[in-house]
């Protein structure tokens, strides 16, 4: 009889848990389990802001898959998916392999959302992936390169859009970061404008007015510019147009106004809902028996109204069951529903202070930068343990992440 065989799509947070799950509810030799990604490293969706201002070590932020996995219970192959046949139940992939499947887990993450503003698509700088944010850093560095050469303030100009918790930790980043790259590249800080743009009311609209207030109190004494009630109508290579008549000369927008699922799925004969894929209690794909999905690209109502957000809490309490589920499938055995539990958020304003809240509890300031700390440990260590704990914080590589990226 041929072991069933378990493909996971993506390697972020639902992808990589889920895998990891499964080498510890396996028996030997009861399923082959392939992960496929992109690229062969998992990195921190929610430190990418470091990468953006190289205030991290690279493999402080994308870690090897390879070194993650127990090679002896999963099989990884580097690889981008081209299309899904599930009909014949074959994963095709860029360059002609088709890997087949018995249960098939799709968690491929989110695309950026530029909501069809003129230009955004093609101007702007997204905090989308390890790739998209080194393009960021690299970005800050030629425009200091170039001021040297011109003087054009715009170059020194850096627009963060969008005032959620991405932006406000991209702010707090490039205030944390940007004096360092000043001093290496001889230039004054004080020439240097951080402009964030929010088209709500306040920052983090979505938290009590206590924490809008302590947080724009920071962004404030930090001397970042905050443009509240505006939308972005446009952005050109050289500037940034907003409503008001208002206009921002800049080469640098950065954007973290929203996500929607990734798109790859549309075209694969999957059921679309709100551009994700439905997924049912059990986490599998609606009017489906061995296809799951979880994640940014899955639609899972907690309501009848209301889906889950695309968030890192999102899929990392999704992978567990969903691993339990594709076990208890293969074995005949009932499944499991899922249940979320809302644990609380904390973003970074910078490495000394943080806004959050966890219950009824209320986070600010370095007790809210610690507790961004132990959440961010508590990941790695069910990733890996005390010992990736210890690696990521003393021992990691400070070779650099070999990615082909746009100077």
């Amino acid at each position: 009889m041929t072991k069933p065989k378990i493909v996971i799509l993506g390697a972020g947070y639902g992808g990589i848990i889920t895998s990891k799950s499964l080498e510890k509810l396996l028996k030997s030799g009861e399923a082959d389990v392939t992960l496929i990604n992109k690229h062969d490293y998992h990195y921190l969706t929610t430190q990418l802001h470091k990468t953006g201002v190289g205030t991290a070590a690279d493999r402080q932020i994308a870690m090897s898959i390879p070194e993650l996995i127990n090679p002896a219970k999963t099989r990884f192959l580097k690889a981008a998916v081209s299309s899904v046949d599930i009909h014949s139940q074959g994963v095709h992939l860029e360059g002609g392999e088709t890997v087949t499947y018995d249960y098939l887990l799709i968690a491929l993450g989110f695309e950026v959302e530029t909501f069809g503003i003129p230009g955004v698509k093609e101007n702007a700088f997204k905090i989308r992936s390890f790739r998209s944010t080194k393009i960021i850093y690299h970005q800050i560095v030629k425009q200091f390169n170039l001021y040297k050469q011109d003087y054009d303030p715009s170059r020194l100009t850096f627009v963060v859009a969008g005032g959620g918790f991405t932006g406000i930790e991209m702010l707090g980043e490039l205030a944390d970061g940007l004096p360092k790259l000043c001093k290496e590249h001889d230039i004054p800080f004080e020439k240097i404008r951080i402009i964030g743009i929010e088209a709500a009311p306040s920052v983090i609209p979505f938290f009590p007015k206590q924490s809008i207030e302590y947080t724009q109190e920071v962004l404030e004494k930090r001397n970042i510019e905050v443009i509240t009630a505006t939308k972005i109508l446009e952005c050109t290579p050289e500037k940034v147009l907003l409503e008001n008549n208002l206009e921002i000369p800049t080469r640098t927008l950065i954007w973290s106004c929203g996500v929607k699922g990734n798109t790859i799925v549309h075209k694969w004969g999957l059921p679309i809902e709100k551009g994700k894929i439905p997924v049912d209690s059990y986490l599998r794909v609606k009017n489906s028996k061995n296809i799951f999905s979880i994640g940014d690209c899955s639609l899972f109502m907690k309501d009848e109204k209301n889906a889950l957000p695309p968030t890192a809490q999102v899929a990392l309490q999704q992978a567990p069951v969903c691993a339990k589920n594709i076990v208890a499938s293969i074995r005949g055995e009932s499944l499991k529903t899922f249940e979320y539990h809302h644990k609380g958020s904390v973003a970074s304003i910078g490495l000394m202070a943080a806004v959050g809240k966890v219950g009824n509890f209320r986070l600010s300031g370095m007790f809210g930068a610690f507790m961004k700390q132990v959440i961010e440990a508590r990941y790695l260590f069910n990733l890996g343990g005390p010992s990736l704990i210890i690696k990521q914080h003393f021992g990691v590589s400070r070779e650099q992440v070999n990615e082909m990226v746009k100077q």
